[in-house]
This record gives C-alpha cells, sequence and structure tokens, in this order.
C-alpha cells in the first residue's frame, strides 16, 4: 500500500536546516501549520523537506495536494481527494465524505498553493480537523487560512552576507547559486564577493537566485550583477533603496522576460492558459499560429532557460512565472483568444475519445483523462453558459461515469443543463449522461427525472443512439425498483436501437450485460451465459475492457448459480482487474461483493467476511451498497446469511470488521496477486 505521494526531488535542497527543524516540531505538536511568505521564497520545497522528516510519525503516510492548478473553489475538496487516491462516487458532499474518509487516520496532509482559494481551504481544513483529530495539516500560502487551530511560520528568504564578510561562500544564498550554476557549468569558480553581491541584490529569494543562475553560460557573475543593479536603479527612479521582495522577484522575472527572444516571450504568455501540466503536442494546437510557427523550438529554449519545467513528457511552469506570463497576455488582450482556442482543443480531443472509447485506444484515453483533468475543469469552467460547455461535459460521459469521476461529472452536466434548456443532440447526450451519473450516486430521483426528458428529447428525432442511450438510462431504474418486466421491455427496445444505430455503440455490450443480469435474477443461468458468450466476442472484436468486465461480472453470477464456482471467481477477478484499473469504484465494489460470494460457496466464510468488510469500505464511499436496491443487493445479503451461518455471529464480525480496515489499495492489489 502506498504510504504518500512525495514527490521525488529534482535537484538538491540548499540550507534551511533550523527552519525544517522548527517547523517539524511545530507539525508534531499542532494540528494545522501554514508556512507562509512571498512568491518565491521556497515554501513548498521546505513543506516537502518537513514531511519527509516527519514521514514516520504517520502511519497512513503523508499526502500531497497541490492546488495551484486549481481555479474552482467547489472542488478544492474533490482535488484533496483525487491526491488521496479515493475513488468517489457519492451522492453525499465531497467534504462529508473526505472527513469520513480521513476519520480515525494517522497522516500528514499537505495542501500546496492556498492563497487562491483561502474560504474554501480555510472550510476545508476546519472540518477535517473537527471530524479527523490524527491528521494534521501542513499549509503554504501567501496568506494564512486564519483558522483558531492555526501555527503560522514564516518562511524568510535565505541569508545573504553583507558587504566585507570574511567567507560569504559559507551563507546559503551564495550555496544555492553556486549549486545551481554548477550544475549548468560543471567546474564554475566564479568570485564569492561577486556572487554574494548578486545575492544581496536578489533579496535572499530562492527562486530568484535560480533564475539568476540560468544566466551563467552566456554572461560572468559580475555582468550578471551590474545588470540587475542597473534594472533596480532604473525601477526605483535612480534611488538605490532596496525593493520590496515581491518586487524584486518581479524584476528578476522580468529579467528572464528581456532575455528571451520575442517568439519566446509570445509563448511564455500564450502557455498560461494551461492549468497543471501540458504536452508539446497539445501546446503546439492551443498556441501556434502564423505568429509562432515553431513552439516546440521556441518551448525547448523556455525549458533551458528555467522558465517552463520538463517533467517526463510533460511540462508546466512554477506560479509565479505563471503569473507574470498572465499579465502579459492580459497586456496583449489576447486571453479571451487563447482561452477560447483552448476549450475549443480539449472539446475536439473529448469528442475524439468518445468516439473511440469503444475501442483499443479505452485504456489510453483513461489516461488522458487522467493527465488531462485540471486542464479539462478549466476548459468546463470557461465554458458553462455557453453550448461548447453542454458538448464537452456531454462528450466526457465516459470520465465521468466510466472513470469514476462521478461527483465532479454531476457537477458539471447539472451546470451545463441548467444553462442550456434548448433541446438539441448535445443536450440529449448530457441528459442520459446526467442520468447515469446520478443513477450512480444513488440519487434515483434525478437519474429519473434525467431519464424521462432525454426521452422526450429523441422522440421524433432520427438518432438511434440517442434513443437507445436513454432507453437504457430508463431501463436501468426500473430495475432498481424491482420492476423487472418493465426492465425486460425497455432493454428490448435500447438493444432494437443500438442494432439500429449509424456505427457501433458501446451502449450495446453494456445492453446485452444487463440482459443477462435479468436472466440471472430470474434463474436462467445458461440463457445468461448465452448472452454473455456474444457480448464477450463483440467487446474483444472491439478491443474494449469496459464493457466487457461488466459481462464478466454477470458470467460469474451466472456461473456461480450453476455451480462453477472456479469459473465464478476467475470471472470475478477479471472484472475487478478491470474496474480497478480504470477507477471505477462502484463497479469494484460490485466486484468484490461477488468474489466473496465465490468465497462462501467454497466454505471459506472468514475469507468472504473479510471481502464483504473490504466491499463495505468502498461502498461507504459510494452511498448505500447497490444502490439501495433490494433486488440487485440480493446476492451480497445471501452471501452475508451462509458467512455468518458458518462463522457465528462474533467470528463473522472480527473478519468483516478486519476488512473494513484494510485500504482498498492494498485489498484489491492482494486479490490481483492472487491472495
Amino acid at each position: 500500500m502506498r504510504r504518500g505521494n512525495l514527490p521525488a526531488e529534482t535537484s538538491s535542497f540548499v540550507g534551511r536546516t533550523r527552519e525544517i527543524d522548527e517547523v517539524a516540531t511545530l507539525v508534531a505538536g499542532s494540528a494545522l501549520v501554514t508556512l507562509t511568505g512571498v512568491a518565491g521564497v521556497g515554501k513548498t520545497r521546505l513543506a516537502i523537506k518537513v514531511a519527509e522528516q516527519a514521514a514516520p510519525s504517520f502511519p497512513e503516510g503523508v499526502w500531497v495536494a497541490e492546488l495551484s492548478a486549481e481555479q474552482n473553489p467547489d472542488l478544492v475538496a474533490h482535488n484533496v481527494a483525487a491526491s488521496l487516491g479515493m475513488l468517489e462516487q457519492s451522492v453525499r458532499p465531497q467534504e462529508e465524505v473526505l472527513t469520513e474518509f480521513l476519520a480515525g487516520k494517522r497522516m500528514l496532509l499537505i495542501l500546496d498553493t492556498c492563497e487562491h482559494l483561502l474560504a474554501s481551504c480555510t472550510a476545508l481544513v476546519r472540518r477535517v480537523l473537527e471530524r479527523a483529530p490524527g491528521v494534521h495539516v501542513l499549509a503554504t500560502s501567501r496568506q494564512p487560512l486564519r483558522d483558531p487551530a492555526e501555527q503560522l511560520f514564516r518562511v524568510d528568504p535565505l541569508p545573504v552576507p553583507e558587504p566585507g564578510v570574511a567567507a560569504p561562500g559559507d551563507y546559503c544564498a551564495v550555496r544555492l547559486f553556486l549549486a545551481r550554476a554548477r550544475a549548468l557549468v560543471p567546474g564554475l569558480d566564479p568570485d564569492r564577493e561577486a556572487v554574494a553581491r548578486l545575492c544581496r541584490l536578489l533579496d535572499g529569494i530562492p527562486l530568484a537566485i535560480e533564475l539568476a543562475a540560468r544566466r551563467v553560460r552566456s554572461l560572468s557573475v559580475e555582468q550578471i550583477g551590474d545588470r540587475l543593479d542597473d534594472r533596480f536603479a532604473l525601477l526605483a527612479g535612480g534611488n538605490r533603496s532596496p525593493l520590496r521582495r515581491h518586487q524584486t522577484l518581479r524584476t528578476a522575472i522580468g529579467w528572464s522576460h528581456e532575455l528571451c527572444t520575442a517568439e519566446e516571450r509570445l509563448l511564455w504568455a500564450r502557455l498560461t492558459v494551461f492549468a497543471g501540466s501540458f504536452d508539446v503536442t497539445t501546446a503546439q494546437a492551443v498556441c501556434g499560429d502564423d505568429r509562432l510557427l515553431d513552439v516546440r523550438g521556441a518551448l525547448d529554449r523556455l525549458v533551458d532557460k528555467s522558465i517552463v519545467i520538463v517533467k517526463g513528457d510533460r511540462y508546466q511552469m512554477l506560479d509565479m512565472v505563471r503569473e507574470y506570463g498572465a499579465e502579459w497576455l492580459n497586456r496583449l488582450d489576447d486571453h479571451n483568444r487563447l482561452a477560447r482556442r483552448h476549450r475549443e482543443h480539449y472539446l475536439f480531443l473529448a469528442q475524439r475519445a468518445d468516439e473511440e472509447w469503444y475501442g483499443p485506444a479505452q485504456e489510453e484515453w483513461a489516461d488522458w483523462v487522467r493527465r488531462e483533468l485540471p486542464n479539462l475543469r478549466v476548459a468546463l469552467d470557461g465554458s458553462l453558459n455557453d453550448p461548447g460547455g453542454l458538448e464537452l461535459a456531454g462528450a466526457l460521459w465516459f470520465a465521468w461515469f466510466c472513470l469514476g469521476q462521478i461527483r465532479e461529472g454531476r457537477y458539471y452536466l447539472d451546470r451545463v443543463l441548467s444553462a442550456q434548456p434548448k433541446p438539441g443532440p448535445a443536450r440529449t447526450k448530457a441528459l442520459w449522461a446526467a442520468g447515469w451519473v446520478s443513477h450512480a450516486q444513488g440519487d434515483l430521483a434525478a437519474a429519473e427525472r434525467r431519464a424521462d426528458e432525454a426521452l422526450a428529447e429523441t422522440v421524433g428525432r432520427d438518432d438511434p443512439a440517442a434513443a437507445g442511450y436513454a432507453t437504457y438510462t430508463s431501463c436501468a431504474l426500473h430495475l432498481l425498483h424491482g420492476d423487472v418486466d418493465r426492465a425486460d421491455k425497455l432493454l428490448t427496445q435500447a438493444i432494437a436501437h443500438f442494432q439500429e444505430a449509424r456505427q457501433p455503440e458501446v451502449g450495446l455490450p453494456i445492453a446485452e450485460a444487463a440482459r443477462a443480469l435479468l436472466h440471472n435474477m430470474r434463474g436462467e443461468f445458461d440463457q445468461a451465459s448465452a448472452v454473455l458468450s456474444v457480448q464477450r466476442a463483440r467487446c474483444v472484436q472491439r478491443g474494449d475492457v469496459w464493457a466487457r468486465s461488466y459481462g464478466d461480472h454477470m458470467r460469474s453470477l451466472a456461473e456461480l448459480g450453476r455451480g462453477e464456482i472456479g469459473a465464478a471467481e476467475a470471472y470475478a477477478r477479471a472484472a475487478l482487474d478491470v474496474k480497478w484499473r480504470l477507477g471505477d469504484a462502484m463497479g469494484s465494489a460490485m466486484a468484490l461483493d461477488q468474489l466473496a460470494a465465490t468465497a462462501v460457496a467454497r466454505r471459506k466464510a472468514e475469507r468472504a467476511a473479510y471481502l464483504l468488510g473490504a466491499a463495505q469500505r468502498l461502498w461507504a464511499t459510494i452511498g448505500i451498497p447497490w444502490f439501495g436496491s433490494p433486488e440487485l443487493a440480493a446476492p451480497r445479503t445471501a452471501t452475508e446469511a451462509r458467512a455468518r451461518e458458518l462463522l457465528g455471529d462474533a467470528a463473522y464480525e472480527a473478519a468483516f470488521s478486519f476488512g473494513l480496515t484494510i485500504e482498498p489499495e492494498l485489498a484489491v492489489a492482494r486479490i490481483r496477486d492472487g491472495g
């Protein structure tokens, strides 16, 4: 099991020994510690070093939630939950689910870069501290969170030597400059007093020092200092009194900006429309035009100048550097155009992903969604009131439903549907997608309302695929209500619609899996297996794993009904493997329940109880097991009754409780490894 997500360091850490010890002491004794200080002073790096030192004191690990890319205050809790690896699909408020997840745990949670989301961060922290006393929070922010429990620690710039100090090389600011400069020019041995003077000009701000160090390949340290000194004097109107540290950093960044070519400066400004990270292909698509033809070349040069950071095949900018570029984009009066290009590009990719979801690229698109979620959120937030937002939220139905982003999907779908009441194909798609996510949350009233709206919109329209999805949504609801006969009729209609569709639709194998479920509920296990043989072959031919996993779950039910326990377990394991890889908490919980059923069929009652406990932990993040449907929950109920009968209540409760204590990640890992 992972015990945290601390990032690996990409460069050496210089100094701050006293600060690390002091903050670690505060973290050990305080529920909330906030590191404050000017931009570029090193709050995040200090927090990570403190976390490394404090990690042994937190059995459930140290977890970092990076908030700089999150611009929507409504999604702060969701961002934190995702950082913790939570698979959340609940209709309940995200803050409630998150605090319930954290209750009883002993962990350190780092909230990095809170200043632009202060109210939301403060409210979330207050709730976490109330409900989860074993959780300690270490926040970084330019401003305090102003919670009564907060202990503030101001991160000051690095000490710099005064003129004439005997050993300027002993100072951390000088050591930092030398470390970064020598990484670029091995063996570099500049005059220490010249370096000390440069560090004084930069007020000891680490980011400013690192930016200046990038210049050593083209300028001597003395030249760097002279040019900065001249620049400061110009900005101060000839008065060389010290500038405020925020201005010092902006001046250092501004000087880096002036040293860039016009093409590089233009790309720097345009790249600020991205949230989090991006790849070179997307940068070219969004930022390139007749004024900026060579995006890749300019991007490589910005990396070389430390304006852009490389992480694998992804790129990103530090917050202050991004802010500076965004100001230039606004000065150029080009922000709206670039934001529109950003939205259009991600809509294009989302529609392509939707088209290719039912095919061999399924897992590649799943990875794409996980990488690009910050940018998809920005695109959605910027188009909530536009037709493009409706199209984007609907095209991402597979991200919301198949990949476990249920609550976020509900958030965006509800908003775009409210803003765009005019019927049309895009709205119909968003309606049935909203029905699916509401259904997954157990909010059956909302799901029924969306299903009825979607069905009404398909009347008289020659769109069999839309009719199929809308009809299937209504069918699923009747199944949950126990109206099997009505569900059967609707399912027949849905399958007919999908068969008439202009292109293969993933709805068809999903509907076939539902057909098998109906057969299983009636005890018609041979008929279910026959349907599923066709369904599986269809999915294999298309290269689909998501719909196939639903079929595998239904096949496990059928095989168990026929007494083929080994086959039932194999199919349940196959379903769990795919559901877990895709991040589908609901499907994973269903598969764990089914594995418990196969265990009790082998008279391994203790294992069954343990698996039911592990499944319950997942169901608790989703809502009521099996959406509160007695018919669908019947196999789980029967498994529990049989396990209690074999074990006795006391032994059952002990094994079940043990399953509840195991992190789902660890429980699933053991099962996938054959345990």
